[in-house]
Formats: structure tokens, C-alpha cells, sequence
């Protein structure tokens, strides 16, 4: 068996990817399960492990402390349950086990599994969103309650609003709270409720029970009208422990019929206390600011302004008097520094108005020309001088003036100037370059310079 090298996985690497893809399968990680528990154990930290059953395969699970201390009953071997939990893989082992996150005794399996599925949806539609939730009014004058006539409910939310707040009218509209006809009959009293447009705060609620005789407040119908009502809500449904779905579209849920009164009203004698507080704390604020004024006042009509009033107002001529002397005085003086100002800006002005400066350029352009036209014929004499020297040169160094004294230029018969007899072999042909033309002329005999200046003697330099 080959395999290439560094493709082999570990038992570890393998398990992690196991449970890696059993953890990314949504339909595993939603699992509703029936079935019977074995092999029950609850450990000394509050876990508890056990084995779910049925008549053909079993499953290993845990129910973590954090989980299972809301259930209302003990399990124990051989007890049917319903199971709500997800399934992943334990990696010491590499044993895929379920994760018990709820369990109910099985016989009202159906109807909790109806009220996870309503509350799931209900909730992804924004339902239970803490921005759609309305206010409780601070001191209702108008409550509604919506409750059975007959249970003991309506009596302790009468009793505490009563105790409270006594001035609040309660008005009740009795309905079914358990059975088929509940929720129709919950509804229709909640669109009278909102059809009189005269309530602030509507209550509803009913004493404890199962959750069958609970299941009226669990209704989509009944929901979905709480979360339309137009006034504040509290719902009071069943003892502490009970949630139902009408606890989770009400605008606050109380955990008892008392407690959503208490929240529903605030107590009058508290108000009134408050009340008489304020009252004394107000007469103190205006008593004091009383006769703050009046002291206020008295120093006014003591003052030297009310016992004088013609003295005061000749003082006050004679105060005039200075003020409109400064006054004139500082007009003077600013508008003779405004003048100069004026005058030093024409000036400013003046000198630099374009006419003016006009003048100024063609003054310096007409200095310009003339260092120019200056400068350009010094530049041409220099020029004119330089070259009569190079052509002086020239004239002396011209072959053709040598040529006039006498002198000439001979070539070979291969265009090369000859300055040597050793250039020439005897017979060829040379010519000779003269003033006023050429010469051809061949090479009979060759001899050095120093036979030639023998003979010439003359003609040494």
C-alpha cells in the first residue's frame, strides 16, 4: 500500500473533520428526538449522561448542567421523553453523541414541539424585537383586563390595582382562557378593547395550570393580534415558571397576575407623598425668591435714583455733556487720521498709476537701447579686429603668396606632395605646381640637399 508523503492524517485529524462535518449539516444540528432513557447518571457537577433508546438502536448523550436545571422533573431510567438537541462528536473518544439542550416528559410532546415551531417563526418575523415594544404609561386612567370572570386572577389584579392606584377605572371584559373556543374569545375581546379607543394599558393573563390549560396564550392567532394591539400590554399568564408565546409579543410579561398589576400602576400614597414633598419644596422656592424680590425692591426705593429724581437727572445731563465732548473730540481725531491715511494712499496710488509707470519703462527702455547699440559695436570691432589678424595670418601662411616669390608645389604621379627625393624614382613623371599654372616634367637625375645648396650657393637663406 503507497501513499504519498505527508498525506497520511492522524486519528486525531481524522475525528476533528468528522466532527467538523457533522457540525456544518443544519439538519443534525436541529434534532427532535422520541425516545426512552437508559443507563441514566448525573454527576457530582450537575451533567448528566445517559443512553436514549428504542427498539432498534440506541445513542449516547449529555445533558450539561447549564441546560438541564430548568427541567421541571427528575428523569430517570425507562421514562419516554422528547429531546431537543444537536448532535456532534466527542473527540477522545471519536464517539458522535447528542447534546440535550430541552427535554420534556413525553405525552405533551406534540404540544411543546408546536410551541418551539411557533416561537421560532414568530421570532424571525421580528415579533418579539425589543424596538417594536411600547412604553407602559406612567399613571393610567384607563385600564382594560382581559381574564376570566371566575378565576382567581382577576381578583388579585383587582385587589393590587385597587390597593395602588384607586383612582385608575378598571374595566373587565370576560372571556374563555382554556379550551377550543379561548382563543376566538380572547381575540374578539381584544379588538373591543382597541374599537372604544379609550383605554391607556391593557392587561391579560389567567392563573396557573398545565400546558394544555395554558395552550389558549399559545395560539399564532392570539400572538400575532397582542403584537397589533395599538395601547401597551402585560401579559400575566400561568405561575413564575410558565412561558407561553403570549408572554413574548406582550409589551412587558409579569410573572404573575399580581405582578403585572404592581407593574401596571405605581402605588397612590407614594404619589401623594412625592406630591406633598414637591408642594412644600415649591412654597419654600417661592417664599425665598419672595422675598428676595421684595429686599430687592426696598433697596430700589432707598436708593439715591428715587429719593433724588431731579439731581439724578441733572447728573446724568451733565454725564451727557462729556460723553457727546469725547465723542466729537474722537471724530475729530479719527477723521484726521483718516486723512492722513487717505493721503498717504493717493500718494501710494500716484506713484504707482500706470501713466507713471509707463513713463518710467520707456525711460529705462531708452537706456537699455543705447547701452545696447554701444554694446553691440564694441562686440563688431572686436570681431572686425579679430578677424583682420586671422586673415593676416592667413596672407602669411598662403601657399599662393609663397608661390608669387618663386616658389612651387610638386606631386607624384599618385596625387602625393613630394618633400623628399627619396618620394621620386628616376624617370617617373612629376608635376609641378607654379603662380600662373602647371608644369609635367620627369625625374632624370636625383640628388641630396647638400650637393643642391653646393651649386646654388645663392640661394641659401
Amino acid at each position: 500500500m503507497k501513499q504519498e508523503q505527508g498525506s497520511w492524517l492522524s486519528v486525531s485529524q481524522l475525528t476533528t473533520q468528522i466532527k467538523k462535518t457533522i457540525e456544518l449539516d443544519d439538519t443534525l444540528q436541529q434534532v427532535w428526538l422520541r425516545a426512552e432513557i437508559s443507563n441514566f447518571k448525573k454527576h457530582s457537577r450537575g451533567h448528566m449522561y445517559f443512553t436514549l433508546k428504542d427498539d432498534k438502536s440506541k445513542i449516547s448523550a449529555v445533558m450539561f448542567a447549564g441546560n438541564n436545571r430548568r427541567l421541571t422533573f427528575e428523569p430517570e431510567n425507562g421514562m419516554k421523553v422528547l429531546i431537543k438537541g444537536h448532535i456532534s462528536v466527542y473527540e477522545p473518544f471519536g464517539q458522535y453523541q447528542l447534546y440535550v439542550r430541552d427535554m420534556e416528559p413525553d405525552g405533551i410532546g406534540q404540544l411543546y414541539i408546536q410551541y418551539e415551531q411557533l416561537k421560532n417563526k414568530l421570532e424571525k418575523e421580528g415579533l418579539f424585537s425589543k424596538a417594536r415594544k411600547k412604553d407602559i404609561p406612567a399613571f393610567p386612567q384607563e385600564i382594560a383586563i382581559i381574564t376570566s370572570p371566575t378565576g382567581a386572577a382577576i381578583k388579585d389584579m383587582m385587589t393590587t390595582l385597587k390597593r395602588r392606584f384607586p383612582i385608575a377605572r378598571i374595566t373587565l371584559f370576560p372571556v374563555l382562557v382554556q379550551g377550543k373556543e379561548a382563543p376566538s374569545s380572547i381575540v374578539a375581546a381584544m379588538d373591543r378593547v382597541t374599537s372604544m379607543e379609550m383605554f391607556d394599558l391593557l392587561l391579560f393573563g389567567r392563573g396557573g395550570g398545565s400546558m394544555e390549560e395554558l395552550w389558549a396564550f399559545n395560539e399564532e392567532e392570539v400572538a400575532r393580534k397582542i403584537a397589533s394591539l395599538p395601547i401597551p400590554s402585560i401579559s400575566a399568564v400561568g405561575h413564575e415558571t410558565d412561558f407561553t408565546i403570549a408572554d413574548f409579543t406582550a409589551d412587558i410579561r409579569a410573572a404573575t397576575p399580581t405582578a403585572a398589576a404592581e407593574l401596571a400602576v405605581p402605588v397612590l400614597k407614594d404619589l401623594e407623598h412625592q406630591h406633598t414633598q414637591l408642594k412644600v419644596r415649591l412654597h419654600r422656592a417661592v417664599k425665598g425668591r419672595l422675598d428676595n424680590e421684595k429686599e430687592r425692591l426696598n433697596r430700589l426705593n432707598r436708593s439715591y435714583a428715587f429719593r433724588y429724581p431731579s439731581h439724578l437727572l441733572k447728573q446724568k445731563e451733565q454725564e451727557l455733556d462729556r460723553f457727546i465732548e469725547r465723542l466729537e473730540k474722537s471724530l475729530i481725531a479719527k477723521k484726521s487720521v483718516q486723512q492722513e491715511r487717505l493721503e498717504s494712499v493717493y500718494k501710494r496710488l500716484y506713484r504707482q498709476h500706470p501713466y507713471r509707470l509707463v513713463d518710467i519703462e520707456k525711460n529705462n527702455l531708452h537706456q537699455m537701447n543705447g547701452r545696447m547699440d554701444k554694446a553691440v559695436k564694441r562686440f563688431i570691432s572686436a570681431k572686425e579686429e579679430r578677424f583682420n589678424h586671422i586673415l593676416q595670418k592667413l596672407h602669411i601662411l598662403n601657399p599662393l603668396d609663397i608661390m608669387q616669390r618663386g616658389y612651387n608645389v610638386a606631386y607624384s604621379e599618385n596625387g602625393t606632395i613630394i618633400k623628399s627625393v627619396k618620394q621620386v624614382k628616376i624617370g617617373e613623371e612629376i608635376t609641378m605646381y607654379v603662380k600662373d599654372g602647371s608644369v609635367k616634367t620627369k625625374a632624370e637625375s636625383l640628388s641630396d640637399v647638400s650637393l643642391w645648396q653646393q651649386d646654388h650657393p645663392d640661394q641659401q637663406e
